[in-house]
Parts: structure tokens; C-alpha cells; sequence
């Protein structure tokens, strides 16, 4: 399941990639062309960037409270969740061992 979620990520940043590409292009071939001015490029490309970031965050906001609501959905344990489970197992098969050393020594 986080597989796919990863490859979607991945998906759109490479959408992304490409559409800033063909954006830049776009803008270039207007400078030479005289359309616009290097300056007006310059402002359409930092525009693009700043809805762009605007948008990303949205999205990443949105899509993170997705997987959330499925995940709980489905009973789906996070690999955070895991990870946190097994530092407090291990946190207190150490305090049970020392615990043990102490019961022996005395």
C-alpha cells in the first residue's frame, strides 16, 4: 500500500519536472521571439514556482490526511507506529535484564 502511494508521489513530481521544462521552453521561445521580455519570463516562470509550492503543500497536506483516514480505515499499521513499538520492547527488555542483574547480585 505505501508503494503506491510512494509511486504516485513520484509521478507527479516527475509531471512537474517536465512541466517546468516545457514551461521554460515555452518562456525562452517567447524572449527570442520578442513576445514578452526576459524580465516578464522571468516573473511567468517565478509565479509558476510559487503556485506550484503553494499547490505541492496543498497537496501533500490533502494526500497525507488521505492515507491517514485509509490507513485507520483498514487497521493499517504505520511503519512509525512499528518502529516506535519495537524502541519501547527493546527499552524494556533492557530494564527487565538489568532488573534481573540486580535480583541476582543481591
Amino acid at each position: 500500500m505505501e508503494d503506491v502511494f510512494k509511486k504516485v508521489l513520484y509521478a507527479g513530481a516527475g509531471l512537474l519536472a517536465t512541466a517546468k521544462e516545457n514551461l521554460e521552453k515555452e518562456i525562452d521561445t517567447l524572449v527570442e521571439k520578442g513576445k514578452i521580455s526576459d524580465s516578464e519570463g522571468k516573473k511567468i516562470i517565478e509565479d509558476f514556482f510559487t503556485n506550484t509550492e503553494e499547490k505541492k503543500k496543498e497537496f501533500e497536506e490533502k494526500f497525507s490526511k488521505l492515507t491517514d483516514d485509509v490507513a485507520t480505515k483498514l487497521n493499517y499499521v504505520k511503519k512509525s507506529d512499528v518502529d516506535a513499538l519495537l524502541k519501547r520492547v527493546e527499552e524494556l527488555e533492557a530494564k527487565a535484564a538489568k532488573s534481573k542483574k540486580a535480583d541476582a547480585t543481591a
